[in-house]
């Protein structure tokens, strides 16, 4: 047998390729996988891409009236405690929506995975593009709150896109490291709801960290979503709301730890995907 038969060729996952070379060199299935998403998200649905508007928007409402008129957290508020709903609402729909959608992102992309190679990093990459264009819409809704209650924020808002970039990056972070461990024990699809459920009752999405007495504080921005809630408060709210700083550096480290950790351990097993899927 002549050796040309003999030769073969294994491809290896980030190998043969620096890995950010490879994934520029697959940008173009970056922007297929992302809008395919986009569109079949909402596709045979009545409403379309208004669900997009219509879940933040009730969401705020039920929020300001449990924390709002019952809990009579408005008191507190010197903003229109919509709005301090509202920019609470924004990071965390985004993280929740992104951190699913990432974890889920291999099973759903199965067939795909076990047929062609490309970098897998791209499908939780284009999920997380999914939940920035909702992320998007939902500003909109923003906008319009603002001109309701004719609320000018100031420069501060500029500094809205650094919130944005620390809630991707705790996204893909979580949702690597639960959709690295989603193909080999399914269990984790279940876990998945439960904590986005827990975090949801114990980040500031409802009300204000304000509340929370100053001795646990820095306690309570351990979790990272903490951070990031009040910074989209800070910038939106401008003077009407205080920051506090030690949180945020917590957050960010935390957020930094968490992005390393899921991105080591989906390189780490990403190459048995096919084998495991």
């Amino acid at each position: 047998m002549s050796a040309e038969y003999k030769k073969v060729t294994v491809i290896e996952a980030g190998r043969k390729k620096p890995f950010l070379r490879e994934l520029y060199s697959f940008r173009g299935l970056l922007y297929f996988l992302s809008l395919r998403d986009v569109l079949v998200r909402y596709k045979q649905t009545v409403l379309g891409i208004m669900w997009a508007i219509v879940r933040p928007f009730f969401t705020m409402i039920v929020f300001t009236t449990v924390f709002g008129k019952l809990a009579h957290f408005e008191e507190h508020s010197q903003a229109p405690y919509a709005l301090v709903v509202f920019a609470g609402l924004l990071p965390w729909q985004f993280f929740s929506t992104a951190f699913q959608q990432i974890s889920d992102s291999f099973i759903q992309n199965s067939s795909l995975i076990s047929k062609i190679y490309f970098p897998r990093i791209i499908i939780p990459l284009s999920s997380l593009i999914t939940s920035v264009v909702d992320l998007i819409i939902s500003l909109f809704i923003l906008m319009g709150l603002m001109v309701y209650y004719n609320y000018i924020p100031d420069t501060r808002i500029f500094m809205l896109p650094f919130f944005i970039l620390l809630a991707s990056f705790i996204s893909i972070g979580f949702g690597l490291f639960m959709a690295t461990f989603n193909v080999y024990y399914r269990d984790f699809r279940y876990i998945i709801p439960f904590c986005i459920q827990l975090g949801l009752y114990i980040s500031p999405v409802g009300f204000s960290s304000d509340v929370i007495p100053e001795k646990w504080r820095f306690l309570y921005s351990l979790n990272p979503m903490v951070g990031v809630i009040d910074g989209f408060r800070w910038c939106i709210l401008k003077q009407d709301i205080s920051f506090y700083w030690p949180g945020l550096i917590t957050s960010i480290i935390f957020i930094l730890i968490i992005f390393i950790i899921g991105l080591h351990a989906f390189r780490k097993m990403e190459r048995t995907f096919v084998d495991r899927i």
